[in-house]
């Protein structure tokens, strides 16, 4: 049977972080590192990320992970085929590291205003590195 066609656009964005794996690996995948730059708070619940931002409170899955490769997320209030991943990459030549964050948004204008959002939390991201 074939899959059934999303209504979702899936998008990539790559950042290159100035960090060690281990340390960038510990930014997205403990409540304590996300909690440093990605949520106001975020608390644990067996594999539920509780996210809390000003009055909003989201819940985010934890699909799979790799230690210091990647994490995969999925909103409980979302689709079952939408997730966010937090990927490390590694340039075998120069060993510079970069993030590659996958997320999905509903339409064009919702994908622009997404990466807008990605960048700014990724900044965030760069400032809680640098405070280490």
């Amino acid at each position: 049977m074939p899959k059934p066609k999303s209504k979702y656009l899936k998008f990539e964005l790559e950042f290159a972080i100035h960090a060690s794996k281990s340390s960038l690996y510990n930014f997205f995948s403990t409540s304590g590192g996300l909690s440093m730059w990605f949520a106001d708070s975020c608390s644990v619940i067996g594999d539920d990320f509780h996210f809390s931002w000003e009055k909003t409170e989201q819940v985010a899955r934890l699909v799979t992970k790799k230690e210091n490769h990647h994490v995969r997320y999925k909103w409980t209030h979302e689709p079952d085929y939408t997730f966010f991943e937090f990927r490390i990459e590694v340039d075998e030549l120069t060993g510079d590291v970069a993030l590659v964050v996958t997320d999905w948004a509903e339409d064009v204008s919702s994908m622009e205003n997404a990466k807008l959002l990605w960048v700014s939390q990724i900044d965030n991201l760069h400032h809680a590195l640098g405070a280490l």
